[in-house]
């Protein structure tokens, strides 16, 4: 339940950044992203964690993004805050991916090769989504989209590794929950 829970919150923080980003109600797409994840750092067994993998994620996600912007990869019409670099609510959104990560994603551990692949074929894809829906457009679509497969090839085995060390969704167990051997 808790896998199903996570990825429709994801799927749901997502459509609603992108189509705040698209129509200038940027700050409507953040707050949605927010209140998820602080929903999910509530659910999970070590916050604290959890939420440096967040930051972590989303400090990645700025730089990343913002070198796209830079480079001319990507244009976003709504929600920058600092001309020439990723939105905040693209940022947001690769905080609530961070969410995922321990979650819906944990299938896609120490499967390097196929973390790769699935990163290369859907990140773009995403990107893609987002750009039919005025998100975010690309000067070049082409250009755009190798770069992007190339980035999210590299990032979501990165990612997955980071995440594995982050674990604030592992439940470890407690004393009350082992029943103490008696001496003989």
């Amino acid at each position: 339940m808790s896998l199903l829970i996570n990825f429709v919150a994801f799927q749901i923080g997502w459509f609603a950044t992108v189509m705040s980003g698209a129509n200038n109600l940027a700050w409507a797409g953040t707050l949605v992203a927010s209140a998820i994840i602080v929903l999910h750092l509530w659910r999970v067994s070590n916050p604290s964690k959890e939420l440096l993998l967040i930051a972590l994620v989303g400090a990645i996600g700025a730089v990343w993004d913002s070198a796209l912007v830079a480079l001319g990869f990507t244009v976003y019409p709504f929600g920058t805050l600092i001309e020439g670099t990723a939105p905040h609510w693209i940022v947001a959104m690769w905080m609530l991916f961070a969410t995922t990560l321990n979650i819906s994603m944990r299938w896609l551990r120490r499967r390097w090769l196929l973390a790769g692949v699935f990163g290369a074929i859907f990140g773009p894809l995403a990107f893609y989504g987002g750009y039919k829906l005025g998100g975010v457009t690309f000067p070049d679509v082409t250009n755009a989209m190798i770069v992007l497969s190339i980035g999210w090839a590299v990032f979501m085995p990165m990612l997955l590794a980071l995440a594995t060390k982050l674990d604030g969704t592992k439940t470890t167990p407690t004393a009350p929950h082992f029943k103490q051997r008696q001496p003989v």
